[in-house]
Order: C-alpha cells, then sequence, then structure tokens
C-alpha cells in the first residue's frame, strides 16, 4: 500500500494523509521563504514539491519511459519515414526544433531549480543543524533528486549547463555556463558521498523516499557511467557526429562502483525475493514493499501522475471514452513496445521470457460489439507485460480511465545494485567469487533448475570477457523497459554493433520471406547462437481462453494459462517461438474449438522489406531504395560491405546524444552550441 502520494498544481502541494483520499494544504507560495524554512512542517510541504517535480509527463512521468528510450534489440519504436524528421528520437534522427526535446529539458531543470531553491532554504535555515536528523533526512533526499535528474541530462545530452545554486543566488549570470560531464559527475558523487551517512535508511524512510541505500546506489550508477564510454564532440569540427571514449582513470570510478554497491549489499536491507514477475505486479497493485527488489520508486500520484501500467501492457481500446465487457480497468496505449526478436534472445527456461514478452491486446470484437476481445499481437514489437493497469486488482481503475495511472516507476532496483557490483569487480579483478555470485543471485531467480544456474556462472566465469557479456546479458534480461540497454551498450561501447544486429534480423527475416537473403544469416546466427530465423513461425496457432478458470495443458489439450488478470480472456498459444505443423488435434482446440490463426513475420510487400525494416534504425543504419545496407557516419551513407559485421573498432559512433533545444540556445544569447553534427 502506498503510503505517500504527491501532487502539485501551481505551486500548490497537498500530502496524502490515506490510500485514496488527498488532504490539501494551504499553498507554501503565499508564505514567504523566510516563513517556509522557519519550521520543520513547512519545509516538508516544500520538500514535496521538489519530488512533485519529477513527477510531470515532460520528465519522468511519460517521456524518460518511452520519448527517449532508444531503439535497441530490447526496446523499439517503429517508423516508416525515408526522411530525416525534427523529433525521431529513438530512431538517432532529430534536430534541435524537437518539441519534446524541449519540454524535457524545461522539466529537468525546473526539478533541479525546484531542488536547488530547497536545499539552499534548508541549509541557510535559522533551525538548520546538521545533527537533526529530520532535516538532514530531508536536504539528503533533495540533494538525491538533483543527481539522478542532472544524472539522465548527462547521459543524453553530454555536457550540459550546470550548478548547484539557485536562480536568485546567480544574480545577474542568467545563463548557467557548460559543464564537463567528467566534473559533473564528479561533484554528483562527492554531494551524495557526503549527505548519504546523514540520511535514513529504506526500512525507515520507504521506497517511495530517497534513502542512504537509493544514494549509495546512485553513486554507483552515476561512477559506472563516469568510468565508461560516452560520444563526446568535436569542437572543431561541429559537422562531425564525435568520437566514442573514456576517461584515461577510468578504473577509480570502478573502485567507487565497487565500494558503494557493497555498502548497499553488506546492509542487508534489501533483497531479491523469489519471484521476478512480482515486483511489477505488486508495484501495479500499488503494494510497497521496502524490503525487497526496489531500492527507489518514483512516487506517481494515483489517477493523477505517471504513464506506468498505460504506456507498458498490452493495448487495451475504448469507445467514446468508456471500455465495455470485462475490462473495467479502462483504456491503455500499450505504446511503450519490445524489440520483437527480443524474447529469441532468452533461455527458453527463464520465467521473464513469457512474463515480459507480451503477444496478445484488446481491442474491437467482431462487429465491433465488444472492445476487450483478445487478440494475437502480429507486427513488429511485442508489449511489454511487466506492469499494466490491467494487473491490479478490479475497482483500482473506473473504465472510463486513461492514463494517469499512479503506478511507481522503479528508477533504481537492487537487481541493479547486484550486477554493478559484478561489472565492477570484474572490470577491477575478475569475476572472483564475490563477483560470481552477486550475478548468480539475479540469474537464479529467473530459474527453477538450479543446476543450469550454476553451468551458466562456471561457464561465464571462464575469463573477464566472457563474464562482462553475462553481466550485460542478464541486465539486459532483467531491464526491459526501464530505459537501460542503450545506456549500458553505450558506456561498454558496444551499442553500434548491437544496433546492426537488430536492424539485421529485422531486415533478413523481411528478404527472406520476400524470398531472397541479406547474406549476413550466418552472422547472425553466430552472434545469437541459433539460427531461429530460420524457425520463425509464420503461423501462429492460438486459442482463447476465459480466465478465472484453474486451467492447465495436457497431451494437447488446453486447460489453462492463468495471468496476472484473472477477468480479462487471453491467449494460449501453441507454437509461440518456433513454426511448426497444425496442432496434432488439427483444427480442434479446446471443446471442440477451432483454434485460430494469425500470420506474422510477413513484413515484405512487392518483395521488398516494409518501411519498419528499412527505417526503424534510420539515423545510423537503414536500407536504401536502391537497395543497399548503409551506415550513417557524420551524415554520409556508407555501405556496409561484406556479410559479417564488423568490430566495433571499425563502426562509426551511434548519435545518440541529443542536440540542446533550440529555445535553449536562442535564450543563451550565443553561450550554447550544438555539435555532433546538429546544425
Amino acid at each position: 500500500m502506498k503510503i505517500k502520494r504527491i501532487l502539485i498544481s501551481g505551486l500548490a502541494v497537498v500530502l496524502l494523509s490515506s490510500c485514496s483520499d488527498f488532504l490539501t494544504v494551504e499553498s507554501p507560495s503565499s508564505y514567504s521563504e523566510d516563513f517556509v524554512y522557519s519550521q520543520k512542517t513547512e519545509i516538508s510541504r516544500a520538500l514535496n514539491g521538489v519530488y512533485a517535480s519529477i513527477l510531470v509527463d515532460n520528465l519522468y512521468g511519460d517521456l524518460y519511459q518511452r520519448t527517449f528510450v532508444m531503439n535497441s534489440d530490447v526496446d523499439l519504436i517503429p517508423y516508416t519515414s525515408n526522411t530525416a524528421s525534427h523529433n525521431a528520437y529513438a530512431r538517432f534522427d532529430c534536430d534541435d526544433q524537437g518539441g519534446e526535446i524541449n519540454k524535457f529539458w524545461v522539466a529537468a531543470y525546473k526539478a533541479i531549480e525546484d531542488a536547488n531553491r530547497f536545499i539552499y532554504g534548508v541549509e541557510h535555515s535559522p533551525i538548520f543543524n546538521k545533527t537533526d536528523e529530520e532535516l538532514m533526512q530531508m536536504l539528503g533526499e533533495a540533494k538525491c533528486l538533483r543527481a539522478m535528474v542532472y544524472h539522465d541530462l548527462v547521459v543524453m545530452f553530454g555536457d550540459v549547463p550546470f550548478t548547484f545554486e539557485a536562480a536568485a543566488q546567480l544574480g545577474d549570470n542568467y545563463v548557467i555556463p557548460i559543464k564537463d560531464r567528467n566534473e559533473i559527475q564528479d561533484l554528483l558523487i562527492e554531494d551524495l558521498k557526503a549527505i548519504a551517512p546523514n540520511m535514513a535508511s529504506t526500512s525507515s524512510a520507504t521506497v517511495e523516499r530517497a534513502s542512504k541505500e537509493f544514494a549509495w546506489s546512485l553513486i554507483a550508477r552515476i561512477a559506472l557511467t563516469a568510468g565508461g564510454y560516452s560520444l563526446h564532440p568535436n569542437k572543431d569540427d561541429a559537422s562531425s557526429y564525435g568520437t566514442m571514449q573514456r576517461p584515461s582513470d577510468y578504473t577509480k570510478y570502478y573502485e567507487i562502483v565497487r565500494e558503494y554497491t557493497d555498502k548497499v549489499i553488506t546492509t542487508g536491507t534489501h533483497s531479491l525475493g523469489t519471484s521476478f514477475s512480482d515486483v511489477f505486479v505488486k508495484e501495479s497493485n500499488f503494494e510497497l514493499v521496502n524490503s525487497g527488489d526496489p531500492i527507489f520508486e518514483i512516487p506517481f500520484a494515483k489517477e493523477s501522475t505517471g504513464q506506468v501500467g498505460y504506456l507498458q501492457g498490452p493495448t487495451s481500446t475504448s469507445n467514446e471514452g468508456a471500455t465495455l465487457g470485462k475490462n473495467v480497468w479502462g483504456a491503455s496505449s500499450g505504446s511503450a513496445r519490445l524489440n520483437a526478436f527480443y524474447r529469441y534472445l532468452f533461455n527458453e527456461n527463464d520465467k521473464r521470457r513469457d512474463f515480459v514478452n507480451g503477444l496478445w491486446y484488446y481491442g474491437n470484437g467482431a462487429n465491433n460489439a465488444t472492445q476487450d476481445s483478445c487478440m494475437i499481437r502480429a507486427d513488429y514489437t511485442v508489449h511489454n507485460n511487466k506492469w499494466s493497469k490491467l494487473w491490479s486488482n478490479a475497482g483500482q481503475f473506473v473504465n472510463t480511465s486513461s492514463g494517469s495511472t499512479g503506478i511507481n516507476f522503479p528508477y533504481m532496483r537492487y537487481a541493479d545494485v547486484l550486477l554493478m557490483n559484478a561489472e565492477a569487480i570484474n572490470e577491477l579483478e575478475g569475476p572472483t567469487a564475490l563477483a560470481q555470485n552477486s550475478l548468480r543471485l539475479v540469474h537464479a531467480r529467473a530459474f527453477d533448475d538450479q543446476a543450469a544456474v550454476a553451468e551458466f556462472i562456471s561457464n561465464a566465469s571462464t575469463s573477464k570477457e566472457a563474464f562482462l557479456k553475462a553481466v550485460l546479458d542478464e541486465r539486459k534480461w532483467e531491464f526491459a523497459g526501464e530505459n537501460s540497454r542503450w545506456r549500458d551498450l553505450v558506456r561498454t561501447n558496444l551499442y553500434g554493433q548491437e544496433v546492426v544486429y537488430s536492424f539485421l534480423r529485422y531486415l533478413s527475416t523481411a528478404m527472406s520471406n520476400a524470398g531472397s537473403y541479406s547474406g549476413f544469416e550466418d552472422d547472425i546466427a553466430q552472434h545469437d547462437g541459433s539460427y531461429y530465423l530460420d524457425e520463425l513461425p509464420e503461423y501462429m496457432y492460438y486459442h482463447v481462453l476465459p480466465q478465472g478458470v484453474a486451467w492447465k495443458v495436457e497431451s494437447n489439450k488446453v486447460y489453462g494459462y492463468p495471468y496476472p488478470n484473472r477477468t480479462m480472456d487471453i491467449l494460449y498459444i501453441y507454437n509461440p517461438y518456433k513454426q511448426t505443423s497444425q496442432p496434432a488435434t488439427a483444427l480442434t482446440a479446446v471443446d471442440g474449438k477451432t483454434w485460430l490463426t494469425a500470420t506474422l513475420y510477413q513484413w515484405s510487400t512487392d518483395s521488398q522489406p516494409t518501411n519498419q525494416c528499412r527505417y526503424s534504425y534510420y539515423g545510423y543504419i537503414r536500407y536504401t531504395e536502391s537497395g543497399n545496407i548503409v551506415l550513417i557516419n557524420n551524415g554520409v551513407e556508407t555501405p556496409l560491405e561484406g556479410n559479417s559485421v564488423p568490430e566495433v573498432s571499425s563502426l562509426p559512433p551511434v548519435r545518440y546524444i541529443l542536440p540542446f533545444p533550440n529555445a535553449a540556445l536562442q535564450r543563451s544569447g550565443g553561450a550554447y552550441k550544438n555539435y555532433y553534427g546538429y546544425k
């Protein structure tokens, strides 16, 4: 059950007194700051205003979860256009005119300003005392929120305007100077190091508030980013996309990662639990677990802020603002999707695979009679079923609701801490027993066969390189939809290679169905460890199963396939992963009903791949109208030669860095400038 929710309207701050009722309090804006920071009750209300600033859709409520999740082998937004755009961010194709960039930028710097004002107000308060645990905890929370926003700005934009001072303290200097990303990250790390010992543990602060464990975890995340690769500009040539670089003293950051992940682990405050799916189902039901996997959840307000579970999960359509039939939860867009091939990258016994990869959705039934007919998802993506408003208990939402679910987003999880720990130790010492154990804990939760887990860890530990690959694979399987995969690939300088393979999977499948070949089939199979592309099911056989019954499957007869939602129908799919002949019962499924069929992976028209297969990675690799595969380097198309993917060192960098928005450039009066080919 959520303990607190935060809602802000203008400058008014309100506190939640129970799980469903808000207690409206007088707006702090009606008081002077001298009064606000003279007593703890008003300081607490001001802190809630800082929290409220990160909840907006233009920051973590929506854009962070969908718009600025770059395409990879895990997350995908398909595109059809073969021309450059202002705002096709996920395919590395945008410019400074993109509206969403400016919205995110403004929201991020508003949150930072709110945090800076709060921190200044507390530190200059007449009641401020470093021995006051309540004040130090509130100060630490604001510093954590400021650090997380700055960290995400650095990852997305590189070197950015930076200050710890509130606008009122800047005097006539209204243009905040650009600071090098390494300096920013160092300052954030030192700031959090200083405040973390004065903060409360998650066990008393709850996962909806920044805690000591979150501060430590955030230090580790920032340090891991700082020690990794990132795209740096060519200051002498603004048309250049830049080069991938890492600090020469990068190992010092891995030392920080090891130290601060060890702190979180040794406190014993958090554990993974035994169920991966349970983490997200509980979040979808507004249940807080302060000792479990989540370390910090962004505390969205129910039916007021946050799109979690509306963007994710299966699409559920509405008619004239309401859903009909069995759906009492309301519409969900299901637009935060996963790569169609992502599920083939799992071990077949990994329990995460079938929970996360959603192959069905709810739409118009026959003659539009109902709005909850269960249908197979047969396009370029699958649904991310980690969260869904449909997984909540009936009555949590009404059938006229759409976005603003209030379901929390797990910004930091213990699984992340364990895998950061394993990666840092491996980088510094190799795959030691401690590194192996951190990886083992995460991998073991996803498997029933622990002997297979032991074999996986043994194989991973044969070399430093093999262990890093195993850690990155584990992160790939663990963090879908958490804005993680592309960041992991950037800091390990593997993004270009994985984008090429992701593109080639789509293109090769489309060309194969059109009766031709890309020539990269063997290379893909070697990279992925299987020729599964040869066995993709052209036709899937499925049956709609009513929920609420103890179903099971025996001798090819379907008796059940339960999911968190026990009201809406779901699909039993006879052949979800490999091409097979018709079911042994021919066209008869359960109780004499006919198996339904759907065609999948038919991505060609007129013997040519569809635009989604050509252009979904447009800003880095695409398939031209003349039938050539080209890489994009400094804006120039370069043919991909041969039939194998080049080594990382031979690939151009992925231009994942975003441009400063044009509005910010104009306001700076020439102090800010875009590089990376944004001109």
